[in-house]
């Protein structure tokens, strides 16, 4: 078993409570385990693993609310860990290159999930076999079959798993879509969003020594193995390295997509459903692409610049921008009441993952909803790819009498990188 039930540390809180009342001289208790001087007490915090302490995971380490607390790290770069460790110092981590080990030992009750996104659904899955809530970064996952089985694994073990689509609570954002979906520019019929460019793919670059302190085969988990070379893995113009690549992501499809597609989904009350047509208007793997929902919307990936992580929302009315912490309209008066524009801050949506952890309420970013999001980028690179029309069944979540576009659901996945059978 990857973990054993633990005793409650409230249990073992309240037998020390007692021993210290019954001794000869009143314990010494911090403050910071009974949770005084505006503390949480120990007892009352959930105690966190991140898996993967590059730039995302490190950043959601550093906003971790009061109310978490992160008592163990892991990544297959170790540079990573003392870099987010440095951020932290007055933290006391556990660190471990094999994420594996860390859910073994450790004694846990959540972990964040920020790896490359070839690695996410699987340290997800066996986090949820081990008892674990979840905090999985977006994009959810590489195909759709992963995040059907993520899905599957979420609610068979009955955790919490939020998304990192955090736009959702974002207060800007928010008002914007309650006055969509009050009627603010009356029936959507058109969402416009970003064109975002496919992933590259893997011709053959030349084998360079892997770097001290990287476990380049955990690294690449399920995909294929190829030669160590820097731009395979490394931030390179501008944005993570491996992000560019088939093998490893959807490219900027999935990397800047996922949030604009959640938005939409979410705007449009689509959370448990998708599309049913999806079809390329122009030619290439960075093809313009529409699709159809079985309401007649229409939305349209084809704007060059402008709304990188949300969409444009038209309606009978007028038609409202949301973006990234702001709102736009026109005509203008729309959004005349709007909160201020916000920042990206995580600690909202990461304090709404701790709070539905004890109530164990679905979060404002259920990773079903998270894998209806990531499934509109991936449909519009499996689009792309065949240059064709597609029918999407969002109920039976696969392509209508295509064959050819069913088997692109899935990967081939690496040996002993496979996912679990549920």
């Amino acid at each position: 078993m990857i973990r054993d039930q633990q005793k409650s540390r409230r249990g073992f809180l309240k037998q020390l409570a007692a021993t210290a009342s019954v001794a000869a001289f009143p314990a010494i208790i911090p403050a910071t385990v009974l949770g005084r001087e505006g503390n949480v007490a120990a007892s009352e915090r959930v105690r966190i693993g991140i898996i993967g302490t590059g730039g995302r995971g490190s950043h959601l380490a550093y906003y971790m609310p009061k109310t978490g607390q992160v008592v163990a790290v892991s990544d297959c770069v170790l540079k990573h860990m003392e870099q987010a460790q440095a951020r932290k110092p007055d933290s006391v981590w556990a660190k471990y290159q094999d994420y594996r080990q860390m859910l073994d030992k450790e004694n846990l009750d959540a972990v964040v999930v920020a790896t490359t996104d070839q690695n996410r659904v699987l340290a997800s899955v066996l986090a949820c076999q081990a008892g674990l809530d979840v905090f999985a970064e977006k994009p959810l996952t590489l195909t759709i079959a992963e995040g059907q089985t993520l899905v599957k694994a979420a609610r068979k073990h009955s955790r919490v798993c939020q998304v990192g689509t955090h736009q959702r609570s974002m207060q800007p954002n928010a008002w914007a879509v309650d006055q969509i979906r009050r009627g603010a520019i009356g029936k959507v019929h058109t969402v416009v969003a970003h064109l975002y460019k496919a992933p590259k793919r893997y011709g053959g670059l030349s084998e360079e020594p892997i770097p001290k302190g990287l476990d380049w085969n955990l690294w690449t988990g399920p995909a294929m193995l190829h030669p160590y070379n820097h731009r395979l893995q490394e931030r390179m113009e501008g944005y993570q390295g491996w992000a560019q690549w088939w093998d490893y992501s959807g490219g900027d499809v999935t990397l800047h997509g996922a949030h604009a597609a959640d938005q939409i989904q979410y705007t449009l009350g689509k959370d448990d459903t998708g599309p049913v047509e999806i079809w390329p208007t122009s030619e290439g793997l960075d093809a313009e692409v529409r699709m159809k929902y079985a309401d007649g919307t229409i939305v349209r990936f084809e704007r060059e610049e402008g709304v990188l992580w949300g969409a444009v929302f038209i309606g009978e009315k007028g038609k409202i921008e949301i973006n990234r912490g702001r709102v736009a309209s026109n005509p203008a008066e729309l959004v005349a009441n709007a909160p201020e524009s916000s920042g990206g801050n995580s600690e909202p949506h990461l304090q709404d993952w701790l709070d539905c952890i004890k109530t164990r309420e679905k979060p404002i970013a259920d990773v079903e909803a998270g894998h209806r999001a990531v499934n509109l980028c991936h449909l519009i690179n499996i689009c792309r790819e065949l240059g064709r029309k597609v029918n999407w069944n969002p109920d039976r979540e696969e392509f209508v009498d295509d064959p050819a576009a069913n088997t692109l659901l899935d990967r081939p996945r690496r040996e002993g990188f496979e996912l679990p059978l549920l």
